[in-house]
């Protein structure tokens, strides 16, 4: 198979970070398509939707910055692209209140349609494929979607309550878990209630200072 040319890893990079939609000419998806890099959808908008092996190409893409690139500026800051919020940012950019409630909602329901086709039996309960390999990610989006909201930048976590009380979503040493983090008994119990609805397995734990936290996996059956 012929690698990619300059255009369409630009094309694959451009593509909506929830669902892997493509935007480009008919000619350039279609090309993509032959390469098996990217899926036609056989309903109405026939939208072009990246395949698993084009959504390793971005991601390697993603670990292999342009040189000129800012590295302090992420994707959602450089292409203006959805991304959901883990509580872990230093900063907060982008919309906020309404629009923001918007955005959730649209790349929420993107993701749901993308559980569709890409799952084997087309089933919107169970995180896809893309949700295994974004699993930080992942995870951010559902409790967003859920009407969760994130810790803010210059909250005390843990240890206090200062700052603004919201759930932390962080990779862990295990394969396809990720911690999450709330200061309150009830604000991480209602974490744990919007993850299990978003078809994530859900465990919680007690931290070495006592701190209680949440594992949380992809559900496959």
């Amino acid at each position: 198979m012929k690698p990619p040319t300059a255009t369409q890893r630009r094309i694959i990079e451009a593509a909506d970070p929830a669902t892997g939609r493509l935007s480009g000419t008919e000619a350039q998806l279609t090309g993509l398509v032959r390469a098996r890099l990217a899926f036609r959808h056989p309903r109405p908008p026939h939208a072009y939707f990246l395949t698993p092996a084009g959504h390793r190409l971005r991601d390697e893409a993603a670990r292999t910055p342009e040189p000129a690139a800012d590295p302090a500026a992420g994707p959602a800051t450089a292409s203006g692209v959805f991304a959901a919020r883990t509580g872990t940012e230093t900063a907060v950019t982008g919309s906020e209140g309404p629009a923001r409630a918007r955005e959730v909602r649209s790349a929420w329901e993107g993701l749901v349609e993308l559980r569709r086709m890409t799952n084997p039996d087309g089933a919107r309960d169970r995180p896809c494929a893309w949700e295994r390999t974004h699993l930080v990610r992942a995870a951010a989006l559902a409790l967003e979607a859920a009407g969760r909201l994130p810790a803010r930048p210059g909250h005390e976590g843990d240890t206090g309550h200062a700052g603004h009380e919201g759930y932390e979503v962080s990779a862990t040493p295990q394969p396809e878990a990720v911690a999450v983090r709330e200061p309150s008994p009830d604000g991480l119990r209602a974490c744990a209630a919007a993850l299990e609805r978003a078809g994530w397995q859900v465990s919680e734990h007690a931290g070495p200072r006592g701190a209680r936290y949440l594992l949380a996996s992809p559900r496959r059956a």
